[in-house]
């Protein structure tokens, strides 16, 4: 692990970008990047399965033939990890579902407490409000944000001493 010196690193956009340019800077830069933003996947992926187990505990009304919406979204949580760009960091995310029965947003609507409408299957004059697991996705990380920060900012922390110990 990281020593505890490494560990005051601050997870900014400034310090990835700082840490982007040093790997561009190396000889094998494209593949310190590569396993830098893997490691950073690798520590939010616990996350992501939690997630993702919150979804799929969301209880089902009715049957349906078209495909199935707890799966389709448990499909579209992962860890996203960007260190280049206006935008730099780690986090888990919920990326909408396009292919599914006409309803992209499923991941946002099925999280939020006002729910979501849409016309009754087989009559498309009735209109209904469903509400799916309110907070499912929020509450998958509750008091656990702390964790999730700390183990991406191990994996910042043995990049960073990685390529100080190669200046030495």
């Amino acid at each position: 692990m990281a020593s505890t010196a490494s560990l005051n690193l601050d997870l900014t956009a400034s310090n990835l970008r700082n840490i982007s340019n040093a790997l561009k800077a190396e000889e094998d830069g494209k593949e310190l990047r590569k396993e830098l933003t893997k490691n950073m996947r690798e520590a939010l992926k616990p996350g992501a399965a939690q997630a993702k187990s919150a979804i799929m505990a969301m209880s089902s009304v009715t049957p349906h033939d078209g495909p199935a919406l707890k799966t389709s979204i448990a499909r579209k949580i992962r860890p996203e990890v960007r260190i280049t760009g206006k935008f730099p960091g780690a986090k888990i995310k919920a990326f909408k579902t396009k292919n599914l029965r006409d309803f992209p947003n499923a991941p946002k609507r099925t999280n939020r407490a006002s729910g979501w409408r849409h016309p009754v299957y087989g009559n498309r004059e009735v209109w209904v409000t469903q509400v799916g697991k309110v907070g499912w996705f929020d509450r998958a990380f509750e008091g656990q944000g702390d964790h999730y920060k700390r183990q991406v900012q191990f994996a910042l922390a043995d990049m960073v001493n990685r390529i100080a110990s190669r200046s030495d």
